[in-house]
């Protein structure tokens, strides 16, 4: 993972629309790409934890798995999905493209 500030950052809005022109059209760029971050973390968590799922239902026989906590514990330390596509859609990693430029496009030929 890129190196994510870890507290408040302060923007300049000019870097947000110097991609799109609008920051409004990269503000919506950078939610959907921090809906796609936070789906595929939590994929990963997910799986890593289905693991240790176990099939007793009774609390008695639950007990604290090491590795479990561990693991919880990385991915609570990890960067917010809106701060990595924050920073993906500033290095110009973010791949976008606008549906209306495209009809209107699809029109003028």
């Amino acid at each position: 993972m890129a190196s994510v500030p870890s507290s408040i950052v302060t923007r300049n809005m000019a870097d947000f629309a110097e991609q799109t022109g609008n920051v409004y059209m990269s503000v919506s760029v950078i939610s959907k790409r921090a809906n796609q971050v936070a789906v595929k973390i939590k994929e990963e968590l997910n799986s890593k934890l289905a693991e240790f799922a176990t099939t007793v239902d009774n609390l008695e026989e639950v007990f604290e798995n090491r590795e479990q906590i561990e693991i919880s514990k990385y991915y609570e330390r990890l960067p917010k999905p809106t701060s990595l596509a924050i920073e993906e859609f500033l290095e110009g990693k973010v791949y976008f493209r606008s549906p209306d430029e495209e009809t209107s496009e699809e029109i003028s030929l």
